[in-house]
């Protein structure tokens, strides 16, 4: 039989979940394009493999620093107006990008464009914990993840299109690219600030009693989380929990991006054009969305997060391996496949187990502060394939590198409060969300 709160969960998933999607979809879409940009933007203003790392990088720089203020700022004045302002801003510095004639302009729009989009994934995760039972989050991160793998596998073939409009009134495909793809984010602001709810209390779309036991049930899952040894906002972000989780996705991440930013060009050197690499490159990422989404139910299923989690670490560890060590471009597909797969599809069940290690009070900072640390392996990830691809002419000893440090996740996420399980009420097959 269906209860209040689950009939109050999957309203709130038909409601929600489309427009996170797209927003996320968009996300990806402004933050990856770089990688497509390279193949001519380097060429004009003069960058290297490793000066189009570091740029590609320093997004991530301004994200971190800005992420947990971010967070916090969305706690006090609401998901609505906040992701709205994330939306707007952001969507005008991936604009500004068309315009960039040096490295240091491209180095300062980075900057510029990783503060703008600071907050948006924690605050949409935090977001997530306010509407969705415990039972339900590994399933609806797994669907609202899965939009960043879409968006790259569709942002690829959408890329190499615009691309194709080199020349177009004198203008250069990538400015093109970069000022088109721009536009979705701030559309997307206004149609947030009208559409989006902040919690379910605030929900005229839900009756009276399905709020009280949607609240009821959220309450209960806030009740069973174990508490952390402090009781301060800054003790608990620092904590020896949240700091090691923050670590393990760090790893994960490391990988993901390295490869996100660099395969467009790995898959040149293949000697195809610009639309081939496009299509090709969206392949990984493809398999990559539907595992996820598998995976994610597959995990609520079994009450399970961390060996959901660990498992695909292991499968993109070999992955990058395998791709180091290749040289036929079919398999070396296939790795980069595996990479994808395994990467993206250990999200949603490590974000499960995060939300079943931090008290709800702590939510919105924790939250913040693990994916904090994570974006530093954003930075890091290209930085050290672009090094090592102008030091050594290919990208074997990066690859190799960000195996090493995305399989140091696997150890992390099985050493973490191993009695702490996030044991949740199994699902009835009535109430799955699907």
């Amino acid at each position: 039989m269906t209860t209040a709160d689950d009939t109050a969960a999957k309203k709130a998933f038909r409601r929600l979940m489309p427009l996170m999607i797209v927003c996320y979809f968009v996300a990806y879409l402004d933050r990856a394009n770089v990688g497509f940009a390279a193949l001519h933007m380097s060429k004009d203003i003069g960058l290297t493999a490793a000066a189009f790392g570091l740029g590609a990088g320093l997004f991530f720089l301004t994200y971190f620093l800005f992420e947990i203020p971010s967070n916090l700022m969305l706690a006090r004045y609401g998901a609505r107006r906040w992701i709205a302002r994330i939306l707007f801003t952001w969507g005008l510095m991936s604009g500004a990008m068309a315009f960039v004639t040096t490295d240091t302009e491209f180095y300062a729009l980075r900057l510029l464009l990783g503060a703008a989009e600071a907050g948006f994934f924690p605050g949409i995760t935090y977001f997530v914990t306010l509407w969705f039972p415990a039972r339900y989050r590994a399933r609806v991160m797994g669907t609202f993840l899965c939009a960043a793998p879409i968006s790259l596998s569709l942002g690829g073939p959408v890329s190499g299109v615009l691309l194709e409009l080199d020349g177009t009134l004198g203008i250069p495909g990538w400015r093109w690219m970069f000022f088109l793809e721009a536009l979705p984010a701030i559309v997307l602001s206004f149609v947030v600030l009208r559409y989006l709810t902040d919690r379910p209390h605030d929900a005229t779309w839900l009756s009276p009693q399905e709020k009280q036991a949607l609240a009821a049930r959220l309450a209960e899952d806030a009740d069973a989380c174990p508490p952390l040894p402090h009781d301060s906002l800054f003790r608990a972000l620092t904590s020896a929990r949240v700091l090691l989780l923050g670590l393990a996705n760090f790893a994960i991440v490391v990988g993901a991006y390295g490869v996100s930013f660099f395969l467009p060009r790995i898959i040149k050197e293949f000697g195809l054009g610009d639309l081939q690499t496009g299509l090709i490159s969206a392949v990984p990422y493809a398999l990559a969305a539907i595992a996820m989404i598998w995976w994610g139910k597959r995990s609520d299923a079994r009450l399970e997060r961390r060996f959901h989690t660990a498992a695909p670490i292991v499968l993109a560890t070999l992955g990058l391996t395998a791709a180091a060590l290749l040289s036929d471009p079919l398999a070396r597909m296939a790795a980069f496949s595996c990479a994808a797969i395994g990467c993206w599809a250990s999200i949603s069940p490590f974000w499960s187990l995060c939300f079943s290690q931090i008290p709800t009070k702590f939510a919105a900072g924790a939250i913040a502060a693990i994916n904090a640390i994570a974006n530093l392996g954003g930075f890091t990830g290209p930085a050290i394939m672009g090094f090592f691809r102008d030091r050594t002419g290919d990208f074997t000893v990066g690859l190799l590198i960000l195996a090493g440090i995305n399989l140091s996740a696997v150890a992390i996420v099985l050493f973490i409060n191993r009695t702490r399980t996030n044991h949740v009420p199994a699902v009835q097959p009535e109430t799955s969300l699907s």
